[in-house]
This record gives structure tokens, C-alpha cells and sequence, in this order.
């Protein structure tokens, strides 16, 4: 995989996510916890489900390359009507409600509930379904769960660190707007591109 491949799935991740309902609660938790603790719970959970999407992107790839390309085409279609039709207000209250368990404790609790809130929030999330196709796409697994993981990571620091300031620069529904028509866009190439030949 070229370095420009490499940055593109990392920037288009770190995108997706920030508007996300667990980059809300990495933002929710960070109120109530050491940001410290917030980064590395938020950090390990986003790789955990990294390594997962990508596992399944691969297994993706074992099937002939017409069912491969209809199903990559169908998930981009899907996470563009996500991020394109689900209210931000939706996208808000889902992760006030994944971070209100959260309390102030020792270092380890904090952790170790920030850990399980992204892991549990990823599952079938947006960014998962994207590492997922990336996989299958590229064929280059270990760089996809890279660029995806270093981007994640990254998004858990802006989170817990600058979470407020971020949505006051750039606001969540522009955001979403840009990568719901990034996905729609790149769900209508693949599916043109499957019925064309």
C-alpha cells in the first residue's frame, strides 16, 4: 500500500469518527475522569475493534468479486444514509447515555470503563464497517488496521483533550454532511462499477 493510500484511509477515519457517538462519550467521560485514563481505555477499545473489522474485511475477500463488491457497495451506501439522515441530536443523546455509568474512581476503573464504552459502542459502528471494507477492498489488511488504529487513537486524544473546542471550530453537521457524501459517493462508484463491468 503507497503512503497516499495509507493517509487517505487514515484521514477519512479520523473524519468519520469525530462525529461519532463514541467520540461524543470519549468527550462525555473526559468530564468525569483523567483524560489520561480516558485516551488510554478509548485507545485500546478502538484497536480491539480495528482488529475485528479488519478480520472480517478479510474474510470479505474469500467470496467470488461480484458478492465482495455488491456487499462493500451496500455498506458504503449505508454508513452515507447514516451519517447523512440519523439527526446529530440522535447521534448526541446515544453517547450522553453510553458515558452516564461513567464515574470518578481510581485509575484502573476509569480505564477500564473507557475501554468497555468504545468497545461495546464500536460494534457494527460506522468506522468499524469502513475498516471492514477497506480490508476487503485493498487486500492489505495490516495497513488498513493501522492507519485505522493510528486515526482512532488519535480521535480518542482529541476527545478527551479537545473535544469541546473542536466542535466549537468545526461543527458536528458539517462533519457528518462531508462524510455521509464521501460514502454515498464512493457506495454509487462501486455499485455502477459492479453493474458496468
Amino acid at each position: 500500500m503507497s503512503i497516499g493510500a495509507f493517509l487517505g484511509i487514515f484521514a477519512l477515519m479520523f473524519l468519520l469518527e469525530l462525529p461519532d457517538k463514541t467520540m461524543i462519550a470519549t468527550i462525555v467521560m473526559s468530564t468525569k475522569a483523567r483524560p489520561t485514563s480516558i485516551v488510554v481505555g478509548a485507545s485500546a477499545g478502538f484497536v480491539v475493534q480495528m482488529g475485528i473489522a479488519v478480520l472480517a474485511g478479510h474474510l470479505l475477500t474469500l467470496f467470488p468479486a461480484h458478492i465482495k463488491d455488491f456487499i462493500v457497495g451496500l455498506l458504503f451506501l449505508g454508513g452515507g444514509a447514516y451519517l447523512l439522515f440519523v439527526s446529530e441530536d440522535e447521534v448526541v443523546e446515544e453517547g450522553e447515555r453510553e458515558a452516564a455509568s461513567e464515574r470518578a474512581g481510581s485509575r484502573w476503573r476509569e480505564i477500564s470503563t473507557a475501554f468497555t464504552v468504545i468497545f461495546i459502542g464500536e460494534f457494527g459502528d460506522l468506522t468499524q464497517i469502513q475498516a471492514a471494507n477497506f480490508s476487503a477492498k485493498t487486500h492489505r489488511p495490516l495497513e488498513v488496521f493501522l492507519a485505522s488504529s493510528l486515526a482512532l487513537i488519535i480521535v480518542s486524544f482529541v476527545g478527551a483533550y479537545g473535544g469541546q473546542l473542536l466542535q466549537r471550530v468545526v461543527p458536528l453537521k458539517k462533519i457528518r454532511l462531508g462524510g455521509g457524501i464521501v460514502f454515498a459517493g464512493l457506495g454509487v462508484y462501486t455499485m455502477v462499477k459492479l453493474v458496468t463491468g
